[in-house]
């Protein structure tokens, strides 16, 4: 059961689970929805039929996949942060109910 202040903005409260849904949709888009759009494009183009396929490049792999490397940090220290929350608010919880 989540505790959730009545103060506290929604915002405050969904980011984590919204960074890890854009990430989740920008890796999907990236890696699959793109690359297959981008093959069944080249089949309508005219000059196509004798050129070789051209192959998709990840746009968030450019700049030596800093995109990645961001994101994993603010997941995996976002996702620290929580836990700390979490076993803070249990020991607060054990702690009240010894008293």
């Amino acid at each position: 059961m989540a505790i959730v202040n009545p103060k506290e903005d929604w915002m405050q409260n969904k980011w984590r689970p919204a960074m890890g849904w854009m990430y989740m949709v920008c890796c999907l888009a990236d890696f699959v929805i793109f690359p297959i759009m981008f093959t069944l494009v080249q089949f309508w183009e005219a000059e196509a039929a004798n050129d070789a396929f051209r192959q998709w490049a990840p746009i968030t792999l450019q700049s030596g996949g800093f995109f990645h490397i961001a994101m994993g940090a603010v997941l995996g220290i976002a996702a620290h942060g929580r836990t700390k929350e979490k076993t803070a608010a249990i020991e607060n919880n054990v702690t009240q109910e010894k008293e």
